[in-house]
């Protein structure tokens, strides 16, 4: 029984629903969200104020930028998408604390949560964009 307590206890230490991010989003908590998959992936479809930060990319000059007090979330495509696994390891390797949102974008436009497209976005790193986060330019 320990075993099944302990091992349900790390998954949620680790890992958020759609619903808690939601939530979390709504209310304003301290939360950001990195979407690690490509900046083409990104500017294709990703979920608001997300910021794209490639997983590959991920090293403290890259999120120098980002408070080590807030809930970093990252997410990918899905099911079969493991950019959310890597981004999350790499993050918490930086000193970040993370979770991985279960289902990605997939599960979140399935529960009917708005995403943001090309035309409304920039992505992080790409030389004919601007990024902000709460005020600051990166």
């Amino acid at each position: 029984m320990d075993n099944q307590l302990n091992h349900f206890e790390s998954k949620l230490a680790y890992e958020i629903d759609i619903c808690d991010l939601k939530s979390m989003l709504d209310a304003g908590e301290s939360v950001v969200v990195i979407d690690p998959r490509s900046p083409d992936a990104f500017l294709r479809e990703h979920i608001p104020s997300a910021i794209n930060i490639p997983y590959r990319t991920m090293s403290v000059e890259s999120t120098i930028h980002l408070s080590r007090a807030v809930l970093i979330v990252t997410y990918c495509d899905g099911i079969g998408c493991n950019a959310s696994t890597k981004g999350a390891f790499n993050m918490a390797k930086l000193g970040f604390r993370v979770k991985e949102l279960v289902g990605g974008i997939e599960c979140w436009k399935k529960e009917r949560h708005q995403t943001s497209k090309e035309s409304e976005s920039v992505a992080y790193g790409r030389s004919d964009s601007a990024s902000r986060i709460d005020g600051l330019e990166f």
